[in-house]
């Protein structure tokens, strides 16, 4: 939704304690939108959302068309406006609007609502704009990005990619520009973007909470300052708020004037190619951020120095292969290639002298390697970044929920394990690494669901192949013009029709009813005892399961994961959407022990009766990856059939990933599935691209039985 207007001030940007590469990143795109928004990512409660809410009252105020609800500029309207043709009249000065959009936002909320019963009956286009056209020439801000839905997504790259919407619907369509700053903020953990739209970020940061207890102490005072007295917090901060906003202006006015010279975008191309980033994106992004660090620090020439550090912000979200790659650059890759190709233009000025008038230390209001703000510790040149007018040593007692400085975001933590000769550590056994991941077979959930969108089993959602009609629940979503049409027809005469037109009313519409793909919750029960340690054996089943949450990641759906041995079943990794947390936790699990796989199968049915509660509508798929071997705990194998069966009882659909090995086979993976009701395909069926693979599914499996 839109940011209210009320009379609480925002929390002042100057007061943001630490986290400069952050505050850097959003101030380049005050100073250049051009440059393509930013993509925070990092822990909760780092004071994200502040920061970026607090970008908006810096923002240069911008001129509108009286009474145009597209925000069109008075010397260049759009042509294609809805509320136009605009004629000469009041012009409106107003803030640069920062819009919300919620990850529960309906499609009709973000790119606006058609009125279809005016359209046929009128011919009539009542178009209420959505966010999209309230962001025009502002900053859309998404929070918790990561979670949005799919098709939001592609809605939200479609304007990124052409500075328009358009709604259509059976024909009658509408368009209007939509050009903004987009601003995202997400938390790994959560899960990761689509590569299409984490392209779309011109620059990524990281942020984590401060380590430093005086850094920490400041923040929260900050915060207590604010909370007590917002408007006399704000306030103490005005001058610097002001001071920033001056030097935004001055930057932007400078910025058409800035030289990006041979040298500088030879440096660029190079970092680029040798970094491997997809597309020329990368490249863009680049250069036009260099160039807006020479406008920030008061420079017309761009150095060295504003090369590196628009790598530092343009590439490291451009170099993921994988879902399990954390994003990162080698810096000491990145010196060698500025060096390598490094060197000055022709009738450039105090590129040779780096004490020059234009030199780092020299020239405009800051150059390329400052002190560090706040009186701190002197930090390493490669860290460093233009600093900030507030950055200054003041004394302030008051103390907000502030950021941080930055710092290198931690791979989730290992669960503990038992250590060696511990309550069943049962002869553990260090942890081995897992084969190359490969393209598995899709492994389905029967039935038809209603679940979130995404990319595995058969699903009733907005989006996909129209298979019905039904009267519309609420709002009207997609309409069945075939339908409608049939609706209205028998009541023509009844309702006086006499010209060409057709008489529809409100009980005549029909919307589409549509099947496409959900995304479910795919839970892996791995066995982790004795049976499985043999390292090349237990090596092919991480390599499988890392296989299976790859395909998870990109069928949308949320993961967890439960491993059992010794004497008992641990939860490794509650239901996430982040795959990168289900990597980690496989990474380091290690094996021994007896084989407890009815404690793993109860525990399975325990995570899913809490998940079911959460969210009914995401259905299960359960994964058990064993040989089939029940040896842990009292009757073993009689207590592993009838947890088989509480699960198969609650109709979960199941898969049993058969890792028994060798020239005799017991098949007890096989019976384990048959009590499941499931299917059981081994490691080599499991593969896409094996030729002794079977076809085999879920839903087949149940159509067999």
């Amino acid at each position: 939704m839109t940011t209210a207007h009320n009379t609480t001030p925002q929390y002042p940007f100057t007061a943001v304690v630490g986290m400069d590469d952050l505050r850097l990143a959003l101030l380049l795109n005050a100073v250049s939108p051009a440059v393509g928004g930013v993509l925070v990512r990092g822990e909760k409660g780092t004071a994200k959302s502040t920061a970026v809410r607090a970008l908006s009252a810096l923002m240069p105020h911008v001129d509108v068309v009286g009474g145009c609800r597209f925000a069109c500029a008075p010397d260049a309207p759009d042509p294609g406006c809805p509320d136009g043709p605009h004629e000469t009249g009041a012009v409106e000065d107003r803030p640069t609007r920062m819009v919300e959009l919620p990850v529960g936002a309906s499609e009709d909320r973000l790119v606006g609502a058609l009125d279809i019963e005016r359209a046929l009956s009128e011919g009539v286009k009542a178009f209420e704009p959505g966010l999209l056209a309230d962001a025009h020439r502002g900053i859309l801000y998404v929070d918790e990005v990561n979670l949005l839905h799919d098709h939001l997504v592609d809605l939200l790259l479609d304007a990124a990619a052409m500075g328009a919407s358009y709604v259509e619907r059976e024909g009658v369509s509408v368009r209007h520009a939509a050009r903004f700053l987009l601003v995202g903020t997400m938390n790994p953990e959560e899960g990761e973007l689509r590569p299409q739209l984490l392209d779309r970020f011109g620059l990524t940061v990281e942020v984590a909470a401060s380590r430093e207890p005086d850094q920490r102490v400041s923040v929260v005072r900050r915060r207590l300052a604010y909370d007590a007295d917002p408007a006399g917090f704000a306030a103490r901060w005005a001058a610097e708020e002001d001071e920033l906003r001056h030097r935004i202006a001055a930057a932007r006015e400078l910025l058409p004037g800035v030289t990006l010279g041979d040298a500088a975008l030879r440096q660029i191309a190079a970092t680029c190619a040798a970094f491997e980033v997809d597309g020329m994106r990368a490249d863009i992004v680049m250069a036009r951020t260099a160039t807006a660090l020479a406008a920030w620090a008061g420079r017309t020439d761009v150095l060295e120095e504003d090369v590196r550090q628009a790598a530092l912000l343009a590439l490291p979200h451009r170099r993921r292969r994988n879902p399990f790659d954390a994003p990162g650059l080698d810096e000491d890759k990145l010196d060698r290639t500025l060096e390598e190709f490094g060197g000055a233009d022709e009738g450039t000025d105090g590129e040779d002298d780096p004490d020059g008038p234009d030199g780092p230390d020299g020239g405009g209001p800051e150059g390329g390697g400052q002190p560090p703000q706040d009186g701190g510790p002197e930090e390493s040149p490669r860290t460093e970044s233009p600093e900030l007018p507030h950055q200054q040593e003041r004394e302030a007692p008051e103390g907000p929920e502030a950021p941080e400085a930055p710092e290198r975001q931690e791979q989730p933590a290992a669960p503990e394990q038992p250590q060696e000769g511990a309550p069943g550590a049962g002869g553990q056994k260090a942890a081995v690494g897992a084969t190359e991941p490969f393209r598995t077979r899709r492994l389905d959930v029967p039935g038809l669901g209603e679940g979130a969108d995404g990319r595995r089993s058969r699903a009733r959602t907005a989006h996909g192949r129209t298979t019905g009609a039904r009267r519309p629940h609420g709002a009207l979503g997609k309409l069945h013009l075939a339908a409608t049409v049939q609706a209205a027809a028998p009541h023509q005469r009844a309702r006086g029709r006499s010209g060409r037109g057709l008489v529809v009313r409100r009980d005549d519409l029909r919307e589409a009813v549509r099947e496409g793909r959900e995304g479910n919750l795919v839970l892996f029960v791995v066995d982790a005892s004795g049976s499985m340690a043999a390292r090349k054996r237990m090596s092919a089943v991480k390599g499988a399961v890392l296989s299976l949450l790859l395909d998870a990641y990109q069928r949308r759906d949320k993961i967890g994961m439960i491993t059992f041995r010794g004497t008992g079943a641990e939860l490794a990794l509650p239901p996430t959407s982040s795959v990168e947390a289900g990597a980690a936790r496989l990474e380091q699990l290690p094996t021994g022990g007896r084989t407890p796989l009815s404690e793993g199968l109860l525990r399975a049915h325990e995570v899913l009766r809490v998940e079911r509660m959460r969210d009914a509508s995401r259905r299960p798929l359960l994964v058990v990856v064993t040989d089939g071997r029940a040896t842990g705990g009292p009757e073993p194998v009689g207590r592993a059939a009838r947890a088989a069966r509480l699960l198969a009882g609650e109709g979960t659909a199941s898969v049993v990933v058969d890792c028994e090995a060798g020239p005799v086979r017991l098949g007890l993976a096989g019976e384990l599935a048959r009590e499941l009701q499931g299917t059981a395909i081994t490691l080599d069926e499991l593969r896409a691209d094996s030729v002794s693979a079977l076809v085999r599914t879920v839903q087949g499996n149940r159509k067999a039985a």
